[in-house]
């Protein structure tokens, strides 16, 4: 067998009591086959079956024993069969004993591969463990797992466990239950094996892995807390974000009985100059260029080399801070874990002693860190002390690197007291959407958590899979319906929902829901005709009333907005605060606006343009106080005041004295800097300006 190959055995209990999960069994077991099929053709699998009513194995023909346990296939490289047989698993009658069906696979595995082949051989247990175990004929059944310990180790065999323990009304004695629980203990303490225990179909799909992939060091160095104390580590990926294969292009130009064709597409770019199309202009000859404005400036490699920072290979601690200062949503990219190198007793003690003490005092550590030479950037980040509680695993820590500055997006949202009385719940309309929010949590303090983020498997990727295996066999396949197992995780629970029905139906009735219909673009003869805020809606207080203030809301238009336009200013610029893609938007109708009622008086003849300005202003005063920005508006007031005070805009200064129209106080917005007293009191008397005939007046502060 070549080196790097995986041989695997599925050890499957079809026993009555796992009757009820084997639909899910079937569809965990198939897909670990087919990804093998994707990822590891060169792989070899055996399935054995055991509670069944019939008895089809060597050491039963050999030695006797070992009944209701069927080798259902001998271990050959995978294939299209082997899915075939796991999507029809056959139910069983008799009780399943896993240490029968554990040594029926390692007495496979010895005879095909002897003491080759070690740490490639792998066997993977599915069952509940309810039922009891044969008692040996010498010796205990501790005495015996011992000894097939000792085998495993032997052959460098390793054993995953799934245990499937349903809240059935099926009773079983818990002194077996217990038993068998301590045997399987033993294997993980013995050998290469682990157990996994899952509570209900859902969580069977990501009990199994079916990829495992080799870990690869990120670092190996010193991880340097000054320049007298350095702890050998290695780095480690401990998360990844799984993502879609590579679908490469294939020919089929190649003849069938081609057996050594790899129908491989290969591209390749001819590149001409302008001045002679045909010319091709050899890689030599080339240098990239960057456009900066209408010219593009080329830059050479070696420029580029000399520009680059280069800095040192090193993981350096630049201090230390309470955890209570790095929140999780800082977190970015994969988790690393860091562990003191192997066999390296005064880095296991070091790593130790500063991951217990900085779990004592609740301290994270700052990093600064290289991970190779060379590197093109620098990676900040914060390190976790991850304390172990097996005596065989040393402590180490968990890395996660943190934004800079230009990596974080501030997105400000208005604060719900500031919207008008009408927006407010009342304290029915509280309860209900509180018990909502509840009713959705899928891990309530005393149930256990519907979908455990280790156990559910990313269901698109579940999904891609099997229509690609189903694709594979039948090229006209349309896209089938979601299967059982995935609908569990896609699906809302439908037990779920029929006990949380009186929720939801008491949230339904407590508000009212409108349809918004979509509405036709207004025409410019309509807006002359009706303004979005009109001279009478705008309030003594400067305050648009509440049915005013729903209309950022009812006018929004569908479309996003990119400037605000001569036709509808108020509408596009409610539309540009509200769009939530980006921060930037509120920002740019902010600065949008003002410019707009400046040209507005900039450009006034005898005051024909005031009206439309004030009922700009209102909107931005409307807008600076939704979005929390009310130094902007308190600036702008002061800017235009100032400028045109002494000017023959004096009237419209009366006109926004008239309406009230003040400075945002602390009292509306919590980030303004000015008092209600102070807001009041802008502009705060009138004076005569120039001679006595032109009865002109102005505001002063």
């Amino acid at each position: 067998m070549a080196r790097g190959r995986e041989a695997l055995i599925l050890l499957i209990d079809v026993g009555p009591s796992t009757h009820g999960v084997l639909p899910e069994v079937e569809s965990v077991c198939s897909m670990l086959v087919q990804k093998k099929l994707i990822f590891g053709k060169s792989d070899e699998v055996g399935i054995i079956l055991f509670g069944t009513k019939d008895t089809d194995n060597d050491l039963e023909k050999e030695v006797g024993g070992y009944e209701h346990v069927v080798v259902k296939r001998n271990i050959k490289v995978v294939d299209v069969d082997a899915v075939d047989i796991l999507q029809n698993l056959p139910r069983g009658t008799g009780n399943g004993d896993f240490l029968d069906a554990v040594i029926v696979g390692m007495d496979m595995l010895i005879k095909k591969y002897g003491i080759t082949n070690k740490g490639k051989q792998r066997l993977c247990l599915v069952t509940d463990a309810k039922h009891p175990i044969k008692a040996p004929s010498e010796g205990t059944k501790e005495d015996q797992v011992h000894i097939v310990c000792q085998q495993m180790q032997d052959h460098g065999m390793r054993l995953d466990c799934v245990i499937i323990r349903e809240n059935s009304s099926e009773t079983a004695s818990q002194k077996i239950i217990d038993e068998n629980d301590f045997l399987l203990r033993l294997f993980t303490e013995k050998t290469k094996a682990k157990a996994i225990y899952v509570s209900n179909p859902t969580a069977l799909l990501g009990a199994l892995r079916t990829r495992n992939i080799s870990p690869v060091t990120v670092y190996r160095g010193d991880l340097e807390l000054s320049s007298t104390m350095k702890i050998k580590v290695w780095v480690y990926k401990k998360t990844s974000e799984e993502k879609f294969p590579t679908l490469k292009k294939f020919s089929d130009k190649a003849p069938p009985t081609d057996r050594y064709a790899t129908h491989e597409v290969k591209m390749d770019f001819e590149y001409k100059s302008i001045e002679n199309p045909e010319k091709i202009v050899p890689p030599e000859q080339r240098i990239k260029g960057y456009r900066y404005g209408p010219q593009v400036v080329p830059i050479s490699p070696a420029e580029w080399e000399a520009v680059k920072f280069k800095p040192e290979k090193s993981v350096k601690v630049l201090g230390f801070t309470d955890a209570s200062n790095i929140m999780r949503h800082y977190y970015m990219k994969d988790v690393n874990i860091f562990i003191p190198e192997p066999g390296n007793t005064k880095a296991i003690v070091a790593c130790s002693a500063i991951a217990r003490a900085m779990k004592q005092m609740n301290k994270v550590a700052i990093l600064r860190c290289v991970w190779r030479q060379g590197q093109g950037n620098v990676v900040v980040g914060v390190l976790t002390p991850n304390i172990s509680c097996k005596d065989n695993i040393p402590d180490s820590f968990c890395f996660n690197a943190l934004p800079f500055a230009e990596d974080i997006r501030e997105f400000q949202f208005p604060s719900f007291s500031n919207f008008p009385s009408s927006w407010q719940p009342n304290e029915q309309q509280q309860e209900a959407a509180d018990n909502l929010v509840k009713m959705l949590n899928l891990a309530p303090d005393d149930k256990e958590e519907a979908l455990q983020p280790d156990f559910t498997p990313n269901p698109v990727l579940e999904r891609f899979y099997r229509f690609l295996h189903l694709k594979s066999r039948l090229p006209e396949a349309e896209v089938p319906s979601l299967d059982r197992s995935l609908k569990r995780i896609t699906e809302p629970d439908p037990e779920k929902l029929s006990e949380c029905k009186p929720v939801i139906e008491n949230f339904r009735t407590q508000f009212e829901l409108k349809e918004n219909p979509k509405k036709k673009k207004s025409s410019k003869r309509a807006w002359r005709e009706k303004s979005s805020v009109s001279d009478e809606e705008v309030g003594a207080d400067s305050k648009v009333p509440e049915n005013g203030s729903a209309k950022l809301i009812e006018n929004s238009s569908p479309e996003k907005v990119q400037k605000i336009g001569d036709l509808n200013p108020v509408q596009d610029f409610e539309a540009m605060i509200a769009r939530r893609d980006s921060s930037k938007w509120v920002r740019k109708a902010i600065k949008e606006m003002q410019d707009y009622i400046y040209n507005l008086l900039e450009n006034s003849y005898e005051g024909n343009t005031y009206p439309k300005a004030i009922e700009c202003l209102v909107a931005l005063r409307r807008g600076c106080i939704l979005e929390q920005e009310p130094k902007e508006f308190n600036r702008y007031l002061h800017h235009i005041y100032e400028k045109w005070k002494t000017t023959d805009l004096v009237d419209f200064f009366n006109l926004i004295a008239s309406k009230s129209i003040t400075l945002i106080s602390k009292s509306e917005a919590a980030d303004s800097e000015v008092t209600e007293e102070e807001a009041k009191n802008f502009p705060v008397k009138t004076e005569l300006y120039g001679d006595s005939d032109s009865r002109s007046q102005i505001l002063t502060s």
